[in-house]
């Protein structure tokens, strides 16, 4: 039994460091409130020149949700950290006549420019722009691509997993998929494993490795502490949007040296709205594969609905949504070379007549006990010690001469998402969200005396987070804190009718009653290490407060962050022998 225990503390000294070394600089940087965007430009008059005091209002139209400063000695303005989705301004001056200017969208991580020019004339006059307002991001230096709501759910996704999006940013690409026991074909399992959660996309961005990615969710952390692959993202019809950031990325991300994945979850607006899906896909429909023995087994049903409204307009939102996926398949792509009913007589003569080298099988068989060739390759079923005989008991035999068998490894799984959401304009200064995500798999073990079945292990997943995040907004001071908790439990399990060895007539202790990892090498192997029975539990806990403070031309940004992680485990993987 392996168990282990991983804490990592950030103490308090080196938070204060954090702040103490924060660059101050008198341009519009931004704090670490992720999750949002930000508008600045400057208020000028049709010569040029700046105007200073202009009182200056954002509306988030979809949620009534308003934000308010003015102009600087200079003209400057800046409005940061403000949730996504359509935006109308508003600019009021002395003397000029009041300016409007709606169409603008702002996007996860955006950071742009909007100068407004006033027109002399009385207050009570009004200049409409209803434009689309092009977002021009002048004080962010990294290249992003931002993966919208639109794209999001009308792009064909293979299994509805968002992430798989990542790959339209430039320069990305998911490692080889290699074949793992039981035939399936998995991404590098050196980055995800079984200890991981079922969709764990290891990705690389701009030529970074797989784990080297920082993946947030709602601005709190969304990485698996094992792997530093992501932890499971809400289903497409749950999220507004996502960004990708790489090259020249802000030190406000830190954690991970290559790209940022950087989603938001959706909300509820004034509007009710709502929706009903199905995605089925069927063998059925599907012609079969010139190159296929038959056709296609996959059965996959993703059902599930959202819905968001008002609790109390222009304050109160909620929103939930919910999937599931049913999944049957059972693929005969599994191949394997066991015995044949002449080998199990002792006759192993038919392997050299029927060509069998290029299938790896032995062809001159030696006996131990004298170093001779065995007469005609036959050995004495006697011979056989009982641990084999009652091991080819529970294997196919072959009616190939060389002993090949194809066959299929039923993999019916089951997954439930939910996430909620609540929106609470507490006043025009204070605002809260919070929001809980669930995901549950369920991969049931399958054996039924046949042990070529067992190199699929049973896995049962639950990830689940929260956040919570409180934002104060003044004309000159923004405060920014957010609270993550996020857990991950993986119990790995294998049937309780397998047998070991022992049971088999080995003379051997075995600590586990129900596991074998045994591999007869260009043959076939049963179980396997990492089948083996285990729990891997996981904790993290994220706390991050960041401060905006405007002061004329000055725009000053400086956080903390602190992280507390926890892995449990418990691993039997080398308990039995192999």
């Amino acid at each position: 039994m392996h168990i282990r225990r991983t804490h990592i503390r950030i103490r308090p000294a080196i938070l204060v460091l954090t702040s103490i070394f924060t660059l101050l600089v008198p341009v519009a940087l931004f704090g670490q409130a992720v999750a949002n965007a930000n508008i600045h430009g400057v208020v000028s008059d049709p010569s040029g020149a700046v105007i200073a005091g202009a009182k200056i209002k954002v509306t988030q139209t979809d949620m009534g949700q308003t934000r308010e400063t003015s102009s600087a000695a200079d003209g400057s303005y800046v409005l940061p950290n403000l949730p996504v989705g359509p935006y109308r301004l508003e600019v009021a001056a002395p003397s000029f006549n009041n300016y409007t200017q709606t169409g603008i969208e702002l996007h996860v991580g955006d950071n742009v420019l909007v100068n407004v020019p006033l027109q002399l004339g009385a207050v009570t006059q009004e200049l409409h722009i209803s434009a689309n307002a092009v977002m021009v991001a002048t004080q962010d230096t990294s290249i992003s691509e931002v993966v919208d709501q639109r794209r999001i759910v009308d792009l064909p996704l293979n299994g509805r997993q968002a992430t798989d999006l990542i790959i339209l940013s430039g320069g990305s690409n998911v490692p080889p998929t290699v074949a793992t026991a039981g035939g399936q074909q998995t991404a590098s399992r050196t980055i995800a494993s079984t200890h991981d959660y079922i969709s764990a996309n290891p990705v690389s961005i701009s030529g970074g490795q797989e784990n080297g990615n920082n993946y947030l969710l709602d601005g709190g952390d969304n990485n698996d502490s094992h792997s530093n692959v992501n932890l499971p993202f809400p289903f497409p019809d749950a999220l507004q949007e996502f960004s990708v950031q790489t090259s020249g990325v802000s030190a406000r991300y830190g954690l991970h040296p290559y790209a940022v994945v950087n989603a938001v979850t959706k909300s509820g607006t004034n509007q009710i709205h709502g929706s009903l899906f199905e995605f089925v896909r069927n063998g059925a429909f599907n012609a079969r594969n010139f190159f296929a023995a038959t056709q296609d087994s996959l059965r996959r049903n993703q059902f599930g609905g959202t819905v968001g409204g008002p609790i109390l307009k222009d304050r109160l939102f909620l929103f939930n949504g919910f999937q599931g996926t049913r999944t049957r398949t059972a693929p005969p792509v599994n191949i394997s070379y066991v015995n044949t009913q002449a080998s199990l007589g002792g006759d192993f003569s038919t392997l050299e007549s029927a060509g069998c080298q290029s299938s790896h099988r032995a062809v001159t068989l030696i006996d131990p006990s004298n170093g001779q060739p065995f007469p005609n390759n036959f050995i004495s079923p006697a011979r056989f010690s009982q641990p084999s005989n009652g091991i080819v008991k529970l294997i196919p035999v072959s009616s190939d001469p060389c002993g090949k068998i194809v066959y299929s490894i039923p993999n019916p799984n089951n997954e439930n998402q939910y996430v909620g959401r609540v929106d609470w304009q507490q006043s025009s200064k204070n605002s809260i969200y919070g929001r809980y995500f669930i995901a549950d798999y369920d991969n049931p073990v399958y054996y039924i005396d046949n042990l070529l079945t067992t190199t699929r292990s049973g896995l049962e997943e639950r990830s689940q987070s929260v956040t919570l995040a409180d934002q104060y907004s003044g004309p000159s001071f923004i405060n920014a804190f957010h609270a993550t908790y996020a857990r991950l439990i993986t119990n790995r399990a294998v049937s309780p009718q397998m047998p070991n060895v022992a049971q088999l007539g080995s003379n051997i202790t075995q600590f586990y009653p129900h596991f074998i990892d045994l591999s007869v090498s260009n043959h076939f192997s049963v179980g396997g290490g990492s089948n083996a029975p285990a729990t891997f539990a996981r904790n993290q806990f994220q706390y991050a407060d960041d401060v905006d403070l405007i002061r004329g031309a000055h725009h000053i940004t400086f956080g903390a962050e602190a992280l507390f992680l926890q892995m449990d485990e418990v691993n039997i993987s080398s308990s039995n022998g192999s």
